[in-house]
């Protein structure tokens, strides 16, 4: 169409998505394009922008003198053309580059304009990041205290950024990933100030912010639009340890921009663990991450995706081919043995983890010490993706306390008529294999259970959907759908019927109103989602947040015999002892005396309470 302007957008757009993938060549080239059509046909807002895209690129490559070059032409450019808000962008990344040439009165004199002109235009965005590297500017010449005043406001700012989205949830998870590295620096300051207890309240302060507003504004009936819920103080998170009688374990991944020959990448430097006693009192520990990718070449992620990987299955009705044994002693290594002495002698008092980022696919149950023990041999272990959604998961239960039980039945389902779907995007549908171990599961729960169990084509999604808000527990043993790009898109196969497909999806759960005490899901892959600042978004927290108070998950693609027999144990335990955290692990003790693979007992986690 001989559309310059739109040609020349596109390119920029192009270059972008090659820097967001690490192709700093592409982007650059196609940048470079962009600049051409914007000064042939006298664009000067979009010459502006090229040249920002390129100093950005430069900068991403560690040429920290050309990418100054092109952000000092894009200011002198948004000067001329009085475009305020490229101004304070060319003198944010100014600012930032000065930062890592270690030239700190720069770095401070150009953010600190910045800052101005971001407040002067009420740029909220602008005026948090700039709050940010400031705080960065300071941490790095040694003045952690005025660093901490600049960071706490800048958190300020970002919450009263999500406070504006009233009850938007899949809006203030995305902003929050934005917001998450501000809470991991302020932690850094702290650790640096030798104040780890003020570092876990910001810890604490930066998980699940969305989910703990969602649940509360939901626990006070919902009347509320825009619940923003302040998070928990250390007498606050010493009480919800006292009041759970279990030890917290909360983990903080810290992140640091490093150079590398050739690019800036960020890495994993450092792990902060604290352990919260039943009693109140607090430790704190920090492991070293950097050995790990400086003699390794791995990451935390990459050594939990290699466990997963050997551990999982390829679904619940088939089995995969053996794989090397990982080294899963290294996960032990560097999550538990810190904190061993620490954690409870009894291994029937509770141990809660609270994971952030790829810890949540963690199977802290296998994780291996020196000696080849189990850590469910030695606790009893349940997971939760805050410590504050912990105390409101409680007042979930004891919400459902007061309801009358005698007239609500458990619903159990195995092995309905299986829905067709598509392998991947794009490839035609067809039907999922069925699970006669889930049917045998079903069948052998039921009775326990006071109930009869749902199979086969009865367990179409409209019965299930319309039974569920009046289940006491919920058991679904199916096919889970994994959706890790959406999370929400997650699912749980169920017989389609009229015009549905038979996919239970998280989103739907997201919005019943349900009363059942326990969840069950016994099926792959049902722990997982799309993994955010938020936690998991996915089943679970659709489960959570629909009002069940205790949910068990798997975390990743099991057998179908081995989970039969383990969920079996579970009921039969259930049945002798209400704790739901011990009878599962009596299970996984049972299961595993037939089955020593870790993958078949050790897929499912408990989240939320054990009572």
């Amino acid at each position: 169409m001989k559309d310059r302007q739109g040609e020349g957008s596109s390119l920029g757009n192009l270059g972008n998505a090659y820097l967001s993938l690490g192709n700093h060549a592409k982007a650059i080239e196609y940048g470079q394009q962009h600049l051409e059509i914007a000064r042939e046909i006298k664009n000067r807002q979009g010459e502006g922008v090229a040249l920002g895209n390129l100093g950005n690129a430069y900068f991403y490559l560690g040429n920290y003198a050309k990418a100054i070059e092109y952000q000092q032409q894009s200011l002198a450019l948004a000067r001329e053309i009085k475009n305020r808000k490229g101004e304070g962008a060319a003198l944010g990344n100014l600012g930032i580059a000065y930062v890592y040439l270690g030239n700190y009165a720069k770095a401070t004199e150009y953010t600190q304009q910045y800052l101005v002109i971001a407040r002067e235009i009420k740029d909220g965005n602008g005026e948090g990041t700039a709050l940010h590297n400031l705080g960065l500017v300071f941490l790095k010449v040694g003045n952690p205290t005025e660093a901490e005043k600049i960071l706490v406001n800048a958190i300020q700012v970002w919450e009263s950024m999500r406070q504006m989205l009233g009850s938007n949830d899949a809006n203030k998870v995305s902003i929050f990933e934005e917001q998450a590295t501000t809470y991991r620096l302020l932690q850094r300051v702290r650790v640096a100030q030798n104040n780890p207890i003020a570092a876990l309240e910001i810890a604490e302060r930066g998980r699940a912010r969305a989910f703990v507003d969602l649940l509360t504004q939901r626990l006070s009936s919902g009347s509320a639009n825009s619940v923003i819920a302040s998070a928990p103080n250390q007498d606050q998170i010493r009480q919800i340890a006292k009041s759970q009688n279990a030890t917290l374990v909360q983990y903080s991944i810290i992140l640091e921009d490093f150079q590398n020959p050739g690019k800036r990448e960020t890495r994993e430097s450092a792990l902060y663990i604290w352990v919260i006693q039943p009693t109140g009192e607090i430790e704190f520990r920090e492991v070293d991450l950097k050995p790990l990718w400086q003699k390794h070449n791995a990451s935390l992620a990459s050594l939990i995706i290699g466990n997963q990987e050997f551990l999982a299955v390829r679904s619940r009705s088939s089995f995969g081919s053996t794989q090397p044994q990982p080294d899963l002693p290294t996960l032990h290594q560097l999550l538990i043995d810190p904190i061993a002495s620490l954690l409870p002698k009894d291994p029937n008092a509770h141990v809660i983890f609270i994971p952030q980022g790829s810890l949540f696919q963690v199977p802290f149950p296998a994780l291996k010490d020196a000696n080849g023990t189990y850590l469910i041999q030695k606790h009893t272990i349940l997971t939760a993706p805050s410590i504050q959604v912990l105390a409101l998961t409680r007042q979930q239960r004891q919400k459902l306390a007061q309801k009358p039980v005698n007239t609500r039945n458990a619903l159990v389902l195995g092995n309905p008529t299986m829905p067709s779907v598509s392998p991947s995007p794009g490839e035609p549908k067809r039907q999922l294999d069925p699970l006669p171990g889930a049917e045998a599961e079903a069948r052998a729960i039921a009775p326990l259970l006071k109930t009869q169990a749902i199979t086969g084509a009865q367990g179409t999604k409209a019965a299930i959907v319309q039974k569920m808000p009046q289940a006491s527990i919920i058991h679904l043993a199916t096919h889970g759908l994994l959706d890790d790009v959406r999370g929400l898109g997650s699912a749980i196969a169920l017989a389609p019927s009229g015009t549905d497909d038979g996919l239970l999806t998280a989103e739907e759960i997201f919005d019943m109103k349900l009363q059942a005490s326990l969840v069950v899901l016994s099926a792959c892959n049902t722990a997982e989602g799309r993994i955010t600042g938020d936690g998991v978004i996915g089943l679970s927290r659709a489960l959570i947040s629909a009002g069940v108070p205790s949910v068990i998950v798997s975390l990743w693609r099991v057998s179908d015999a081995s989970t039969s027999e383990l969920m079996q144990s579970f009921y039969q335990n259930l049945q002798q002892n209400p704790n739901k955290a011990q009878a599962l692990r009596q299970a996984m003790l049972t299961t595993m005396k037939t089955h020593s693979n870790p993958r078949d007992w050790a897929a499912f986690t408990l989240i939320g309470e054990a009572e």
